[in-house]
């Protein structure tokens, strides 16, 4: 009875100290990891662990439907990962280009408006979830954005053979 305790309890303070580990994730990456295009002119900036947790966040529940892992659901084309966001018009691969990307999306080529496609603050009557992000949120998700392709590497918007 009472190795069985002692077991019992061994595999009990793993499991926690495992699960301890996981809410430490923003706090163990290092400022390189954390480092993001800031602007066009390529100035950095180095996100806070703060802004990584809200940014990872705030983007599971406001943009992972259609955006998880990377990809998106309506053009699996175009994702999320860094090629794709250099190549569009304007280029969407600085934290400054995203928020102006969320707060008024146009088309890949930027020659139309899709704010009533897409969610974005300038619908957000439509699409409920981006009522109340603050230009903060929209930094953090911008910044969780381009800090994944670092953390998953060819799995952030390779599709479905990840997913």
């Amino acid at each position: 009875m009472i190795k069985r305790n002692i077991y019992l309890s061994l595999i009990l303070s793993l499991l926690f100290s495992t699960f301890q580990g996981q809410s430490s994730y923003a706090i163990e990456l290092d400022e390189t990891t954390r480092t993001v295009p800031l602007e066009e002119s390529g100035k950095t900036i180095i996100l806070t662990p703060e802004q990584v947790k809200r940014g990872k966040r705030l983007f599971n529940n406001s943009c992972a439907s259609c955006h998880n892992g990377g990809i998106t659901k309506t053009n699996p084309n175009i994702g999320l990962e860094l090629e794709s966001l250099s190549l569009a018009t304007p280029a969407r691969n600085n934290i400054q280009s995203l928020i102006s990307y969320m707060k008024d999306p146009t088309s890949y080529d930027g020659a139309t408006s899709i704010a009533e496609l897409h969610p974005s603050i300038k619908s957000a009557e439509i699409f409920p979830k981006m009522r109340n992000l603050t230009d903060e949120d929209l930094f953090a998700i911008a910044g969780h954005i381009l800090m994944q392709p670092k953390i998953a590497a060819e799995k952030w918007g390779g599709g479905k053979i990840y997913y």
